[in-house]
């Protein structure tokens, strides 16, 4: 979707201003937002595309204005209540108000450990056999999807150069709403930084971005 968290490209946000690695967490509640987001996922039963939707999906006002913990809260809280777990007015209360929920039981810390370093792979059985091979130039498809995209705004309509097949993944445009996993072929795409920003770029840029093919068209 075109909102607020797309700022990939964009002019007038101040330079880009990385942070030291090894520094995790700024305030002592963002663990606790983080343990919060990735306990909930399991009596919830979202996926992690759901949860990036419930993010990006926040009004531009308030996603602008918040930390990037407190836009984490401020999704999971989204998805509590549309699943049903939580009511407005526990929000608002900041306490149970009725008995919860049928729920899975907890994980212990060495199970949760090992899912965590798992993690879900999403690579599955390719539907059908890729349509773009390494060398390809293609354009990256100009889309205003209403709901969740991995398409990045600043490539779409920009040609590039596809640098390598990853596979079939699961499709996120599809699952964060619902309709199943839909794989697709995934390729690794580079596009130099005069193609994306004009004459003016940095000549020794480029960007690589991971497109689904239903992202791509051959240009």
């Amino acid at each position: 979707m075109n909102g607020a968290h797309d700022l990939g490209g964009a002019m007038g946000f101040g330079p880009v201003e990385p942070e030291d690695e090894t520094v995790r967490f700024h305030a002592d509640w963002e663990p606790l937002v983080l343990a919060l987001t990735l306990a909930a996922a399991r009596p919830g039963g979202w996926s992690i595309d759901e949860s990036r939707h419930a993010r990006e999906s926040l009004p531009p006002p308030v996603y602008l204005t918040l930390t990037y913990y407190e836009i984490w809260l401020a999704a999971t809280e989204k998805l509590l209540v549309a699943h049903g777990l939580v009511g407005d007015d526990e929000l608002a209360a900041g306490r149970s108000l009725r008995p919860a929920p049928e729920a899975p039981g907890p994980l212990d810390a060495a199970t949760t450990a090992r899912v965590l370093a798992t993690g879900a792979p999403t690579d599955r059985p390719g539907p059908v056999a890729p349509r773009f091979a390494p060398g390809d130039r293609v354009r990256a498809r100009v889309m205003h999807p209403r709901g969740h995209t991995r398409l990045p705004r600043y490539v779409r309509g920009r040609c590039g150069t596809v640098e390598t097949r990853r596979g079939a993944h699961v499709l996120p445009d599809a699952r964060a709403h619902g309709h199943g996993e839909c794989p697709e072929q995934l390729y690794t795409v580079v596009f130099t930084g005069a193609e994306l920003w004009g004459p003016d770029a940095d000549p020794t840029t480029t960007v690589s971005v991971d497109a689904w093919e239903s992202y791509l068209e051959p240009a």
